[in-house]
């Protein structure tokens, strides 16, 4: 059941000067019948209180068993901009799948029902999205110029998983699940296709492949008070992040994560500019670049494992060589001490599966290989591949 309007008028961000662009702010819900009356009166009474661009409000109800729906949809009588709409499907992200895909509006947005978020921050996360300078606009709890109050566990809990993010997978941005988000309609939808998850780490995922696609996230410092009331069940949804993390990083080391997205040619904006020309900076520079140096890695990686077989067994020598070949870093960062495990892991294992009577040109054949796929690998899910 839908109780939605066409948003009228309808129009492209940035296609013209004389129209704003308009914002569809999603509330997902589940089981919220005492928290959703007081948050979506707040938020109208918020908005309509001087925000300067056309909006609405959509509820999302997605599996609520009390009186979430009947509340909802009363909320959408009462007010001509508060939409619901309902889906059967669990999860944060399903609700977003389903409003954001849908929505007419130029930018999509979405907040928690507690408000937990300072709503004073809601325009400065709109106006990055709806200028055309970011396709991405999120809050940022742990970001320098951020306030916020909640308990130590929880605390630790974010700065952990978000030191996670930043390491192994160099992210850029640094609260991935703070729930107060917004992007441009017409980018977002052809990453959600790519997005698998449907639950909390909709979020985490949707922001990795943004920026493994080349896509600007803006991010804007907030104001947060944890709500005690959350449906936040911290330690399982940290579980399902970590097994989220372990696919997108399979996907973007397999080239799955690729979205085919049009973005504007890079031009001055003095008429007379003489711009320099584009040197090295495509994927035939990386690629080549990227095949050099994995060459020289692979060469001096197979000049120290042979003298190293002199006197050591296969694993160690191994190990050994990867160390002083400088892939093991493990000091610098986790993103390159994984690597060095599961190049570790693969070598040894290949090194088992010799026969007695292999000799040392077969031993390096397999390392080497391994080093090689490795390499290959950890090339593919580098930002420096990036678009």
């Amino acid at each position: 059941m839908d109780t939605r309007s066409a948003m009228q008028p309808t129009f492209r961000v940035l296609d013209t000067a004389a129209r704003p662009a308009s914002v569809d702010i999603v509330i997902p819900v589940l089981n919220e019948e005492r928290a959703l009356p007081g948050c979506v009166r707040t938020l109208a009474a918020f908005l309509d209180g001087g925000f300067p661009l056309p909006w609405r409000i959509t509820i999302v109800d997605n599996g609520s068993t009390d009186a979430t729906w009947p509340v909802a949809t009363a909320l959408a009588r009462e007010y001509d901009r508060v939409h619901a709409r309902r889906i059967d499907v669990r999860g944060r992200g399903a609700a977003l799948r389903a409003a954001w895909g849908e929505s007419q509006a130029d930018i999509v947005a979405y907040m928690d029902v507690d408000l937990s978020t300072d709503l004073d921050a809601l325009f400065p996360l709109v106006a990055a999205v709806a200028s055309g300078h970011s396709e991405i606009a999120i809050g940022t709890r742990l970001g320098r110029g951020a306030r916020i109050r909640r308990s130590v566990r929880r605390e630790v809990i974010s700065r952990g998983y978000n030191a996670l993010l930043r390491h192994g997978f160099r992210a850029g941005f640094s609260d991935a699940q703070c729930g107060f988000k917004a992007a441009r309609a017409r980018v977002v939808r052809p990453l959600m296709d790519k997005v698998e998850d449907d639950g909390w780490f909709f979020d985490t995922e949707l922001l990795l492949l943004a920026e493994h696609n080349g896509l600007r996230v803006h991010e804007v410092p907030v104001d947060w008070v944890e709500d005690l009331d959350s449906r936040v069940q911290v330690a399982r949804t940290a579980l399902d992040d970590l097994r989220g993390l372990a696919r997108v990083a399979w996907s973007m080391a397999a080239g799955r994560a690729r979205v085919p997205l049009a973005r504007p040619e890079l031009v001055p904006c003095h008429p007379d500019a003489r711009p320099a020309r584009l040197r090295g900076g495509g994927p035939p520079g990386w690629a080549f670049a990227g095949s050099l140096h994995v060459l020289f890695s692979a060469v001096l990686y197979a000049m120290v494992y042979w003298p190293m077989r002199d006197f050591q067994e296969p694993a160690t020598a191994a190990t050994c060589a990867l160390v002083l070949a400088g892939t093991a870093g493990a000091v610098l960062s986790f993103r390159t001490a994984l690597f060095f495990a599961v190049n570790l892991a693969l070598t040894v294992a290949l090194l088992h599966t010799l026969p007695p009577q292999a000799g040392r040109m077969a031993e390096v054949g397999v390392v080497v290989a391994a080093y090689c796929l490795l390499m290959v690998i950890r090339a593919a899910t580098s930002p420096l591949t990036r678009n």
